[in-house]
């Protein structure tokens, strides 16, 4: 079924200023809107006196993929998880890969009608253990996600964010409340970057990683596209994965993907292989344990291995889990834990 005109729902996160306007206080950016006005994601509008939720009830579309396209790799391997998202987002990255989604304001014309109560019968048809919110950010349709999270625990089927971890402390609490697994975008590693090639700030995201990964139970793993000569270089991938390891603990995940030509950087060449094993090597030997390659056919950088022996324990083909060399999460040769859900 299309969607032919504009659904609006109740926002939560936003105030009346003494001038008149509304702020909506879900992100960093603190959109401040006259009536009829959209904020930046284009999907949070003022309407009256209150900020709606412009996309509640509609996806851009569906897809049932292996859990290991999100990426994620230490979360129940090999299962199937349905994926599905909105449009709009609260970045400006240069170089989105999802832009005819993320970006294209006539998606929203022409999404599909699709309840919480819908999206979790869509999974429970699909066999589908689990359900993602991903080709847009999630963070900018909090309610809608919410709601489809609450119905789908209750049919005990899990729900897993993939972000850019671009939201206020108070809105993150409840976002993520109702998130089983996270693979949450860390850019790049420095301010320049990401406000001149995403158009926010770098703190906000490390301060959301701090917080899915000390303050709730959600399993957390991290992705970062690599660009060429923007943030693929030694020292910046070296300074990223220590504090990572400090911050976070050496057994969180980390995926390096490789770029390809998109958007507004087309004139960027792809990510070399030799950068992506580069920065694997670097990630490692600062101590990260599991360190992984995207968007390339890899087997060394696709395959979970045991941090403390070497062994296997995981052999991947591209997204398809080939064999699983472990029992109740201990590597069957050294009975070494393997962090993550299995």
């Amino acid at each position: 079924m299309i969607a032919l005109m504009r659904t609006s729902h109740l926002a939560r996160y936003w105030h009346v200023e003494a001038d008149g306007k509304i702020e909506c206080e879900l992100c960093p950016r603190l959109c401040k809107l006259h009536e009829g006005q959209a904020g930046f994601c284009f999907v949070r509008a003022r309407e009256g006196d209150h900020l709606v939720l412009t996309t509640y009830g509609r996806s851009s579309g569906f897809a049932v993929d292996p859990i290991e396209k999100k990426p994620l790799h230490h979360f129940y391997p090999g299962t199937t998880i349905l994926s599905f998202g909105t449009v709009g987002c609260n970045l400006g990255c240069k170089f989105c890969q999802n832009s005819d989604i993320s970006k294209t304001r006539e998606m929203d014309v022409l999404a599909s009608i699709a309840t919480p109560q819908e999206i979790v019968d869509m999974a429970k048809e699909a066999h589908s253990p689990a359900i993602a919110f991903t080709y847009n950010d999630p963070v900018i349709f909090l309610e809608y996600a919410v709601d489809v999270a609450k119905l789908a625990h209750a049919e005990g089927i899990r729900t897993v964010a993939v972000t850019a971890g671009y939201i206020n402390a108070k809105p993150r609490v409840e976002f993520f409340e109702h998130m089983d697994a996270a693979n949450i975008d860390l850019k790049g590693f420095h301010e320049d970057f990401y406000q001149q090639l995403t158009g926010v700030h770098l703190q906000p995201v490390l301060d959301t990683l701090k917080y899915v990964k000390k303050e709730t139970k959600v399993w957390l793993e991290i992705t970062t596209l690599l660009i060429p000569g923007q943030n693929d270089s030694p020292d910046e991938i070296k300074r990223m994965s220590e504090w990572i390891a400090g911050e976070l603990g050496p057994e969180v995940p980390l995926h390096f993907s490789a770029f390809h030509p998109s958007y507004k950087m087309l004139n960027i060449p792809p990510t070399p292989h030799h950068s992506l094993i580069q920065a694997r090597n670097i990630a490692k030997e600062v101590g990260l344990q599991h360190v992984y390659l995207g968007n390339v056919h890899d087997p060394e950088g696709q395959n979970t291995f045991c941090a403390s022996c070497g062994a296997c324990l995981i052999q991947r083909d591209w997204y398809k889990v080939k064999f699983l060399n472990f029992a109740k999460g201990l590597c069957t040769k050294c009975q070494t834990p393997l962090p993550g859900h299995f």
